[in-house]
């Protein structure tokens, strides 16, 4: 009965890819829409679609869905015969038909909702939510089953697996930008790609200032995120040095202390950084900002000092033999030497206040004019003003993604060997 059971679980681990291409098109079988009584499976949906394709009427997206799940299907049935077979071709083919299962279930996530809408086969408007568990099985299958059959060909996984998540993350991306040169207003479009385009969005942002100060704000979060990028680099840059060559008492006390505070989340003293700037009475200013931003700031010391640990002890001592001081050594010898490593914590530290909402919403309250673009585009997305801003609120988000994203692309070379420095230590 043991060497039985041992040749079953044998040939389930030859022929695996066989059976994950049998379990793929079973969920086919199961729930992939629930909206209350009315359910659909994989294949009810897919005939449905078909039929009202060719006698109703045609839609680009309900055939896009139609013809991918046709494709899978078809490719599907067909690998379970060449899923037996050990030849290179019937590799291939299953390698590209595993592309394909996977591809079509990604994008029927972004199909679904306009081919039900278009079909109008429920009442109620198609959320997102209405997508049932039949169908993120067969995601998962579908994923699992790419990754063997990469396997099975000898191709790097990594690769091409990080390259099918890149498409996917693409999607929101390709989508706010698009969104911020579509002509049509409103915050729901049923056309991916927009039938009008224009920069007016860009435009308006700007000028358009009876309601919402984008510009002014634009600049008070500029002004917050450069001040409280220089205290900080200045204090981490000042800390590391200290706990990486000046020796004293409860030295490893002190960074297991901090270490363990660094973390927890910020916002856990939201409550308690908000009565203390009221005490002093800074609250509702572009100035508090700065000071909470910049005041933790040390707290992650780990990276920089990883970094300074690299750098040869030798040198101290040679400034010391000279003459020098730390001071010296500080100014005129590590901070010359470690370049990536201060470029690593300028990004750091000018990323998190150009993009914070939590704590700019907390501090600021109501004071319109102090503002950053965060809370402000935020606001844009009430229900008064997301029909006439929603477009123009796309226009910000990649207005505001710019700066971050030309700094990083610029400066990436000095994030990577930054990083790479603090391994060494």
């Amino acid at each position: 009965m043991g060497e039985r059971m041992k040749k079953v679980i044998d040939f389930i681990k030859e022929k695996s890819i066989f059976f994950l291409v049998i379990i793929f098109l079973l969920t086919f079988f199961l729930n992939w829409i629930n909206v209350n009584e009315f359910k659909e499976s994989g294949y009810s949906l897919l005939f449905k679609s078909v039929s009202y394709l060719f006698n109703q009427g045609f839609d680009f997206s309900l055939f896009l869905y139609v013809a991918l799940s046709l494709f899978t299907l078809l490719g599907s049935f067909v690998s379970i015969f060449f899923a037996y077979f050990n030849h290179k071709i019937a590799k291939r083919y299953v390698l590209v038909s595993s592309i394909i299962n996977f591809t079509s279930s990604v994008f029927f996530i972004f199909l679904v909702k306009k081919s039900i809408d278009f079909m109008k086969i429920i009442e109620v408007p198609f959320l997102i939510k209405y997508v049932s568990y039949g169908y993120y099985l067969s995601l998962v299958v579908s994923l699992i089953m790419l990754v063997k059959v990469m396997k099975a060909n000898k191709i790097n996984r990594g690769y091409i697996t990080l390259v099918l998540l890149s498409i996917i993350w693409l999607f929101p991306i390709v989508s706010i930008v698009l969104t911020s040169f579509r002509g049509e207003q409103g915050f729901y479009s049923p056309n991916f790609i927009p039938k009008s385009f224009t920069f007016d969005n860009y435009i308006r942002l700007f000028t358009d200032t009876k309601v919402f100060y984008f510009g002014k704000w634009f600049l008070n979060t500029l002004f917050v995120a450069v001040a409280s990028c220089i205290l900080s680099t200045i204090c981490v840059l000042s800390i590391s040095f200290v706990l990486s060559r000046i020796k004293f008492k409860q030295k490893k006390f002190m960074m297991n202390v901090f270490l363990i505070l660094g973390m927890f989340p910020g916002f856990m003293s939201m409550i308690a950084v908000y009565f203390i700037i009221k005490a002093l009475g800074l609250s509702q200013s572009l100035l508090a900002l700065i000071v909470v931003y910049s005041a933790g700031s040390g707290l992650g010391y780990y990276v920089v000092k990883g970094f300074f640990d690299t750098i040869p002890r030798d040198i101290d001592e040679a400034v010391m033999i000279d003459g020098g001081t730390k001071a010296q050594l500080f100014s005129r010898i590590i901070i010359p030497l470690s370049k990536p490593i201060i470029i690593y914590t300028i990004l750091t530290s000018f990323i998190s206040p150009w993009c914070d909402y939590i704590f700019a919403s907390v501090i600021l309250g109501d004071n319109y004019d102090s503002y950053t673009v965060a809370i402000g585009l935020f606001t844009m997305l009430e229900n008064n003003y997301i029909d006439t801003w929603y477009t123009r609120f796309a226009a910000g988000a990649i207005i505001v993604a710019l700066p971050i994203a030309v700094l990083f692309i610029k400066l990436r070379r000095f994030y990577v060997e930054g990083l790479s420095g603090s391994v060494k230590g």
